[in-house]
């Protein structure tokens, strides 16, 4: 269930974080609602994660995750391009994430 909560927090602040770009700068009324609505979600979500995830390595897994995932949605959604510098990044930081949970003792519970 740890890694549900962890989940549910990235999802809802990549919502948040896309919302914030429809948002114009808090200016248009449902995208901003979107915002405030998403990073509560994802707060309290990564709330209930830090009852069994050590703080570090959950902190680690949404920022990391959710960087490549807000990433996406700028190059979908937003027609951003990520050229190859991009892509390494990305994947060096999935790479991290995944040294982490399979390696490291500090992400055991």
């Amino acid at each position: 269930m740890n890694y549900l909560w962890l989940a549910a927090a990235i999802v809802s602040e990549v919502f948040a974080t896309s919302s914030l770009k429809a948002s114009n700068g808090f200016t248009r009324l449902g995208p901003s609602t979107a915002v405030v609505l998403g990073y509560g979600a994802a707060f309290y979500f990564l709330s209930q994660t830090l009852k069994t995830i050590p703080v570090g390595v959950a902190y680690a897994i949404w920022s990391g995750v959710g960087t490549v995932l807000i990433a996406l949605v700028g190059f979908v959604v937003y027609r951003q391009v990520l050229d190859r510098a991009a892509l390494i990044g990305m994947t060096l930081i999935i790479a991290g994430v995944l040294v982490m949970n399979l390696f490291s003792r500090s992400a055991a519970h």
